[in-house]
């Protein structure tokens, strides 16, 4: 049996909050870029998930690369990037904006060599919500900013009607706003130069005027005033990464980057009263679990 050693590397002057001895064979190193209670609770669910995957790995591979970097936030994936080894990352809890921008900054030890589960939800799956909930062709707009415009071309190729809005750093949201008026939703990804502190109550006040529904991009959201959102849990994503580990490990091919597998569905019954949607069945239980055998 191959054996595997699982390691959790805190940030400089930090305590690790877990840590296993080390072994001969596929090293998997958790890279965390503090020590607060969320991050040690999604370090202790991966260590949980990745310590008995050692009994599935196959040892007659002979791939180069046996150390293996989990990375947590964004932090955490500049320095596991960083680092100067023969290794390979795997992001979790980042934004693909940044995943790809680390990855491209990198060279060698970019594309091919950094994989992720991105933290913002799939296009495609947001996209389907909003065919569950309106169930009629509806005008969907979607405003990118520097930190999303390298999702257009993903939800151009999923919804090519769907209508873009590009806002320049400092532009008026405002102006943005009025531009997609016509517009019956907003669909929402994360972006700081669009959705942030100064604007976020500005658009949904603005969007429930226009009776606009927005698709937003985390619970938290949606209980703020947006329509609905699939979103992630912590221990959805945490799965999934286990999945990417198993799967190099096994095969030597490291997965390539992806948006969250496993999502439930989130929806705020008071705005969509105020949109005269009766929401279905199908829009409320729009959900992807993961097998059993995976806890």
């Amino acid at each position: 049996m191959l054996m595997l050693t699982v390691t959790v590397m805190a940030p400089p002057g930090r305590a690790a909050s877990v840590a296993a001895a080390p072994a001969q064979g596929f090293r998997f190193h958790i890279v965390t870029g503090d020590d607060s209670v969320q991050t040690r609770r999604i370090a202790d669910d991966l260590y949980r998930r990745l310590a008995p995957l050692a009994a599935s790995f196959r040892t007659e591979l002979a791939q180069r690369r046996r150390l293996v970097y989990i990375a947590i936030g964004p932090a955490a994936l500049r320095d596991a990037a960083s680092r100067d080894d023969d290794s390979v990352v795997i992001a979790a809890f980042t934004a693909s904006q940044v995943v790809q921008a680390v990855a491209g900054a990198n060279g060698h030890r970019g594309h091919g060599v950094i994989t992720a589960v991105y933290a913002e939800p799939a296009p495609a799956d947001q996209l389907r919500l909003i065919e569950l909930l309106y169930r009629r062709p509806v005008r969907v707009a979607f405003v990118a900013g520097a930190d999303s415009a390298h999702l257009k071309l993903v939800l151009r190729e999923a919804r090519p009607a769907l209508e873009m809005a590009d806002m320049a750093a400092g532009e008026d949201i405002n102006r943005i706003l009025n531009r997609i008026a016509p517009a019956d939703v907003l669909l929402a990804m994360p972006d700081s130069g669009v959705y942030n502190a100064d604007t976020i109550r500005n658009i949904l006040l603005s969007t429930y005027r226009h009776k606009q529904g927005v698709i937003g991009f985390s619970a938290d959201m949606v209980k703020a005033g947006a329509l609905a959102t699939t979103y992630s849990e912590v221990e959805d994503i945490d799965i999934q990464v286990a999945e990417m580990a198993l799967a190099f490990a096994s095969t030597g091919t490291l997965p390539a980057p992806q948006f969250p597998r496993y999502f439930r569905t989130i929806v705020n019954d008071g705005v969509a009263r105020s949109l005269d949607l009766d929401v279905s069945a199908a829009a409320r239980a729009l959900t992807r679990r993961p097998p059993v055998a995976v806890n």
